[in-house]
């Protein structure tokens, strides 16, 4: 049986809305970011969406060395499968160095947001709209 070698990496799991993503770090001479066996540019064409995802790494005072990145993103948008990957890379330093909780907790990466789609109810057009009220 071949023995396989394997690098150490750190684990990290981000949700928003339906997007769920897996981020692995691996520690690297430069730094790069692949999401679903793609370049970070090629899967998110919008400059914003890539500084979103980024942010966390531009975080000053959590001393972030060079990392490989890959990301496996499933379900939701572009925008909330790029929050979700911020989300799973800020979890993945801090799992890996403590002392970087307390900088990423001030910057706001670690924490979740809650909001999702509102499921629709039985009798209503939507969430909450409903049918036009007539007297007669």
């Amino acid at each position: 049986m071949a023995t396989k070698t394997t690098e150490r990496y750190i684990e990290g799991l981000g949700r928003r809305k339906t997007a769920t993503a897996r981020v692995r770090l691996t520690p690297a001479k430069e730094t790069t970011i692949l999401v679903n066996e793609k370049e970070l540019s090629d899967y998110f064409s919008y400059a914003a969406l890539q500084q979103d995802v980024t942010s966390v790494l531009k975080t000053e005072e959590a001393g972030i060395e060079h990392y490989a990145i890959t990301a496996k993103v499933l379900g939701g948008g572009l925008s909330s499968q790029a929050e979700a990957i911020r989300l799973g890379i800020a979890r993945a330093l801090v799992k890996e160095k403590a002392t970087r909780r307390i900088a990423l907790k001030k910057a706001g990466f670690l924490k979740r947001d809650p909001r999702s789609v509102e499921r629709k109810k039985f009798g209503l057009l939507k969430a909450r709209k409903r049918p036009a009220w007539s007297k007669r």
